[in-house]
This record gives C-alpha cells, structure tokens and sequence, in this order.
C-alpha cells in the first residue's frame, strides 16, 4: 500500500477560490471529459445537456473525489476525472429534477433547464444525465465502482422521492428529516470521497473515514442550503429562495420553529402547510428571526462539522486529509455569512 503522507499537517487555511484554485489542472480535465461526452448523447439533446454543463456551477462533489484521492499519478489521474465525471452528471440530473419540482425559475443565477427548454424536456433529460452517468460507471475495469454509484444514484432518487411523499405533512420529525437528508445530499458526497480515495489505493481504514467525512459533509450542506432558502441573498445564492416554502417541505428550520412557536401560532403555520399555502418569505422569517431559529440551526451544522473533522482525526497524515478538513471551515464560513440576513 502506498503510504502518502502530507508534507505539512496543519497549512494554512484559505478562501474557497485559493483553495480550489489547487484544483483547477484537475476541473480543466473534468470539463474536457464532461464536452467529449456530448457525442454520446443524440443531436436531439446535445444543445440541452451542454447547457446543463454551463451552469454547473463549483463542482463540489467533483472537488470531492480530487481532494479525497489527492496525490495520485497517472494512470490513476485520468480514473478521478472519470468518477468526478460520473458525480457530477448524476448531481446535474438531481437539479434539472429539483427545480422541475420547485417551481424555480433560477439556478446559478441563469434560466433552469425547465424554464428554458420546458418541463417535459427537463424531466427526460434528467434521465437521460442519470442513464448516462451508469453507463460512464460501467467502463471502469472494477464491477465496484458501477455498483456503488448505481446503489448510491438509487438512494439519492429514493431522498428526492421520501421528500417529495411529505410534501404539505407537518407532521415530519427530526429523524424524517435526516433520513431524507442522508439519501438526497449526504449520499453522493459520502460517494465523492469513497471513489476518491478508493480509486487513489488508500487502505481501507481512510477509505472509510473519507466516506463517513463526505456524508457529514453532505448533512451540513444541506442544512446550510435548508438555512439559506430562508436567510440566504438570491443574487449572491444564484437560485430561487423560498422553494421549500412555497412547496411545502418542511425542513430544519420550520422544524424548530415549529417546536418554538405558541400553539396558536403553532396552528396557523400547521395549516399552511398542510394546505400548502404560501405566506412570505419576510414573514415567515420574521418569525424565526423572534424566536432564535437561526443560531439553532446554524448550531447542528457545526455538529455536523465537528463530526466530519472527528472521522479525520486519526488520517491527518494522509495527504487528502488538509484540504478535506478546510472544507469544513468553508462551509462554516457559509453558515456564518447567512447571518446578514437574521436582521433582515
């Protein structure tokens, strides 16, 4: 087994752009792989899945599996391209459906598939990113990684759909909502980083820790984006905000409030979702900003966080594990820059 260890355990910390500014020999050959993928799909749908690679947006998942196998040499290169390839059209195919679902109308600050191509056209190019990103899969000499990701794509189809099922039900409980969690987000950064340090011929031990750090991950994530559909700048997001409240998914942050309102209050919101009624945005933060459900929320990300940072603890000599555990600061800095919009 190669033994990489890092040449510095503890660098110093940096920005998002410095520090995937490490990945950007790695992102140049993850969008030549993705363009050279084009010829496979029929002429009738090329211009839709180009379109999809354009607003792609940060490629964290991908940034997942190059940081996870960080320090590799060809041949293995090449094979992390290929994986990173394989997240990032299955999570292309989540968006195109999650927005159909939502209603938005943005993503990445640009028209959504369903908005530019229509609602028909979106749902069947989703499949069609998910048919393709199996297919991709099965051209690794390992029957593992086909495997994985097929089991993996499943379960975060299986999230989409547990949520979508208790739309307008107030009556979800914390473990409702981390169990969608777990399957919609968490599931594919734990698959990131399990086919990058798989792929990189770590042993087993890191490869279990890198995947348990990519589901915690994953968990934070979400309740960040959960924290921002409510605090979150629609410009600086780059998507429409309000989604999960105008649809009718409860998640973290009307779960606390719901658990701090008085029942008269309680009632009311009850009944707004159950009908799926949509009160604003303004007021329904206004609430949560009077009963403290942003610092709340923002406290289980940096559980999550915490554990995420637990699982690395005993690798800190491998080489990934530096630039995995500066994720975790990123994306608390996220978390911390949504409190702009408590007062708001």
């Amino acid at each position: 087994m190669i033994d990489r260890r890092a040449p510095n355990a503890d660098p110093p910390r940096s920005g998002f752009a410095d520090l995937f500014l490490r990945l950007q020999p790695q992102m140049r050959e993850l969008d030549r792989f993705l363009r050279s993928q084009l010829s496979a799909f029929e002429p009738e749908i090329r211009d839709p899945v180009e379109y999809c690679l354009d607003v792609s947006g940060k490629r964290i998942r991908p940034a997942l599996v190059f940081f996870s196998g960080w320090g590799v040499a060809e041949p293995m290169a090449s094979e992390l391209v290929r994986a990173a390839a394989v997240v990032e059209m299955v999570h292309l195919a989540t968006l195109v459906h999650d927005d159909i679902m939502d209603g938005a109308d943005l993503r990445r600050n640009q028209p959504t598939v369903a908005r530019r191509y229509g609602v028909d056209v979106a749902v069947l190019l989703g499949d069609a990113l998910l048919a393709h990103a199996v297919n991709v899969a099965a051209q690794f000499p390992s029957t593992e990684i086909c495997r994985v990701v097929s089991d993996a794509t499943r379960k975060v189809c299986a999230g989409e759909i547990a949520q979508t099922l208790r739309r307008g039900d107030a009556a979800i409980t914390m473990a409702d909502y981390r169990r969608i969690i777990g399957l919609k987000t968490a599931e594919l950064f734990r698959l990131s980083c399990m086919l990058g340090s798989r792929l990189a011929g770590f042993e087993d031990g890191f490869v279990e820790a890198a995947s348990g750090f990519g589901r915690r991950l994953g968990s934070a994530y979400q309740i960040y984006d959960d924290l921002a559909d409510f605090f979150g700048e629609e410009k600086r997001i780059g998507k429409t905000l309000g989604t999960d409240l105008s649809g009718g998914k409860v998640t973290l942050p009307t779960l606390v409030l719901l658990d701090r309102l008085p029942d008269k209050e309680r009632d009311e919101l009850i009944g707004e979702i159950r009908e799926q009624r949509s009160p604003s945005l303004e007021r329904r933060r206004a609430l949560m900003n009077a009963h403290g459900v942003f610092p709340a929320v923002a406290d289980e990300v940096r559980v999550e966080l915490g554990a995420a940072a637990a699982l690395l603890a005993p690798w800190a000599h491998r080489e990934p594990s530096p630039m995995l555990l500066q994720l975790l600061d990123l994306l608390q800095s996220q978390v911390n820059s949504l409190s702009a919009g408590v007062a708001a």
